[in-house]
């Protein structure tokens, strides 16, 4: 059986690569197929997770709206299932994404503790009901309307905060050469467990090698681990 620092270890990339990234014609038409697949089955599922933010955090929105850095640092309107409260302060965030992409292992200590993980840890911003929604990876499904608009796709990187690019070093901008994802090879593989530099390395990877094949395979494992034991990260 593949270890998992095997599995890591086998979506990674030379930063110094100048492979093309790749891409298939019949991704678009996936998407929408996908994403029109999945809408009307989840209808319930908006309407309860919808319920549930209402009646235990009233003030404010059910949907969240952010602006996202997509293809080729083409902001867009980005949409989750509201798990924070409103007018929250995210420097805390700044900070610690900050030291996330830098990769200084001490001060991302000093600001979470000893929790072995690469997420902010006991975010005060996030609702009791944000934090299942987070852990069911329920918060995710209003990106299918990003997928039906074309900002997304089904499967490729995760998109980034503006302040989150601006402090990325070269060679991740590699990342943006692609259309970003709801699901990918970094949130199965590495999510909160893996380094920025190694989750970069994760997306890349993906789009160096993307394929239809690949694709619906990302997809049905992202199924298997939110529905499993494991849960989302």
């Amino acid at each position: 059986m593949t270890s998992e620092a095997e599995t890591k270890s086998k979506y990674q990339i030379d930063r110094d690569s100048e492979k093309p990234i790749r891409s298939y014609p019949l991704k678009r038409v996936s998407d929408i197929l996908v994403s029109l697949f999945l809408l009307p089955p989840t209808a319930i599922i908006y309407l309860f997770v919808a319920l549930m933010i209402k009646i235990t955090d009233p003030h404010g929105p059910v949907i969240f709206k952010q602006r996202r850095v997509g293809k080729n640092g083409k902001e867009f309107d980005f949409y989750k299932f509201r798990s924070m409260a409103v007018n929250n302060d995210d420097s805390r965030h700044k900070e610690y994404i900050k030291h996330f992409i830098d990769g200084n292992e001490e001060e991302l200590k000093r600001i979470q503790g000893e929790a072995e993980i690469y997420k902010l840890a006991d975010d005060n911003r996030v609702t009791p009901i944000g934090k299942f929604l987070r852990k069911t990876s329920l918060d995710e499904l209003p990106q299918l309307i990003n997928v039906l608009r074309g900002d997304m796709s089904m499967v490729g990187p995760r998109p980034h905060l503006p302040y989150e690019v601006e402090m990325y070093k070269p060679w991740h901008r590699r990342r943006l050469s692609g259309t970003p994802g709801i699901t990918g090879i970094w949130q199965l593989y590495g999510r909160s467990k893996v380094p920025f530099d190694e989750s970069v390395s994760m997306d890349i990877w993906y789009l160096e090698h993307q394929s239809l094949k690949l694709d619906l395979e990302i997809i049905f494992r992202t199924f298997v681990k939110i529905f499993g034991d494991e849960g989302a990260c």
